[in-house]
């Protein structure tokens, strides 16, 4: 990831709606959930949901696979790993002895 592709990402976050639809996509899981799901477990009106939809999927935090007539959305895992990774890349000039190790941040849930 460079420095353009995580601005994108941050920008797509850095908006309530948005935020919210990527936060549910991931617990919806990798399956996908269709748009017209989204919109009624947001609250959101589709036509604006269209739009935060696009918007996380240009900056790759989503990604949308048709299914007959629907089109699922699901959240971008690597993407938001290459996020992390590139914004702690440099964690303690790049020894990592003293860095949080992130993983101790996730409750213990296995494999997802």
């Amino acid at each position: 990831m460079n420095k353009t592709t995580a601005i994108d990402a941050c920008s797509a976050l850095a908006h309530d709606t948005r935020l919210s639809i990527f936060q549910l996509l991931v617990t919806r899981g990798p399956e996908g959930t269709p748009a017209m799901e989204v919109a009624r477990l947001l609250g959101a009106k589709p036509s604006t949901l269209s739009g935060h939809l696009a918007t996380l999927k240009r900056a790759g935090l989503v990604r949308a696979t048709r299914q007959k007539r629907e089109i699922l959305y699901a959240a971008n895992l690597d993407t938001v790993s290459g996020l992390i990774t590139f914004l702690l890349r440099d964690c303690c000039k790049g020894t990592g002895t003293e860095c949080l190790d992130l993983s101790a941040l996730l409750p213990d849930r296995g494999a997802c």
